[in-house]
């Protein structure tokens, strides 16, 4: 596929309000982005009577009939099972096919990485993919990897994560040598489980190209000390999951603050411009889609329950990507991990998906 004509397979029908956000999300990323293309998998019928005469959405896509879809609520092996002819199964299979440069889907993303996982297979060296999502720092942004396709990682399978998420970070946030280090439980040597542990001890005797800061806590992931944190699918989804709960706790203190008075709400207006800012940052929305890192093929979750506007910054972060060459690095460095003999052993336990 070119990437200077990027086409995208979106399964149209995935999510919890699917087809109408994800239409409508695809018409807000046409209006940022009019050169791209779209592959539209789900109900012909259905998708083109919900999409208005003179759309712009009419004439960037085509689509790709599917009358079946994944119930975001079907365990993988299920979802596998019958997984051909899906609306999911569709999307990732026009990347395998060439027809796409990627994937987006907010399905179920259990059944999105094993579907993704058989249809596009793992890059050579890569023993499972890992979901990596963006996070908001003083600094900027981080990735953090896993957060949720592996619930458990050993150590060749963490220093693996290190080698995905710096060529990714690289790629996205456009930082020349991203700072890589590991979510532990305190930055002494000594601490953590045996597997973080050995990890890093792998990370500083191989000869991967990384800069490796050692362990961090999680209290140091706001404050932008890495660019990349490496954790198991079980830690990072946690750690996900408490900072979007607390970015909505906070938001929710200041809205209480600035009603409790006619003088509050006054100090309000004035400061709506340093709010809206701190809106801006703190909303999931804008930092919305996983990539699953490690396959043959770019696959992107966004969140099930996004709206519109999240939806098509899902789309924005696929499009970004497709012009990056991460996925060619990552393959390189895995390479030379599995030529270090440092890969052996690597296996986890896969989770059921626990990003929604």
């Amino acid at each position: 596929m070119s990437k200077s004509n990027v086409v995208i397979a979106i399964d149209a029908m995935g999510g919890d309000r699917a087809p109408d956000i994800v239409l409508e999300g695809a018409e807000l990323a046409l209006k940022a982005r009019p050169d791209l293309k779209f592959i539209l998998c789900g109900d012909e019928e259905v998708l083109k009577q919900k999409i208005s005469t003179g759309s712009a959405l009419l004439h960037a896509a085509r689509f790709r009939h599917a009358d079946r879809i994944v119930s975001m609520d079907a365990k993988p092996s299920q979802a596998l099972r019958a997984a051909r002819g899906t609306s999911m199964w569709e999307a990732v299979h026009a990347v395998k096919e060439g027809e796409a440069n990627a994937a987006v889907s907010a399905g179920n993303t259990g059944a999105l990485m094993a579907i993704s996982k058989i249809i596009l297979r793992t890059l050579d060296g890569a023993h499972r993919p890992a979901i990596a999502a963006l996070w908001p720092t003083q600094k900027g942004r981080a990735i953090v990897l896993d957060v949720g396709a592996n619930i458990e990682a050993d150590a060749p399978q963490l220093v693996e994560f290190a080698i995905m998420g710096e060529a990714y970070a690289r790629a996205l946030l456009g930082v020349p040598r991203p700072k890589v280090g590991l979510l532990n439980i305190g930055s002494e040597d000594l601490k953590g489980r045996p597997e973080i542990r050995e990890a890093a001890k792998l990370i500083r005797e191989s000869q991967l190209d990384l800069d490796f800061t050692g362990f961090v806590e999680g209290c140091d992931i706001p404050d932008g000390m890495v660019d990349v944190i490496v954790a198991d699918g079980f830690t990072g989804n946690i750690a996900l999951k408490t900072a979007e709960g607390t970015a909505k706790l906070i938001a929710g203190f200041v809205r209480g603050a600035f009603k409790r008075s006619i003088w509050t709400k006054l100090s309000a207006l004035v400061a709506r411009p340093a709010l809206n800012s701190i809106k801006d940052k703190l909303d999931p929305r804008t930092v919305n889609g996983g990539v699953f890192l490690g396959l043959n093929g770019l696959v992107v979750k966004s969140h099930g329950g996004a709206d519109a506007f999240g939806f098509a910054a899902a789309l924005d972060l696929t499009q970004r990507l497709t012009r990056q060459p991460f996925q060619e690095e990552i393959a390189a460095n895995l390479a030379r991990l599995r030529i270090q003999g440092c890969d052996r052993g690597a296996e986890a336990t896969t989770t059921a998906g626990a990003i929604s």
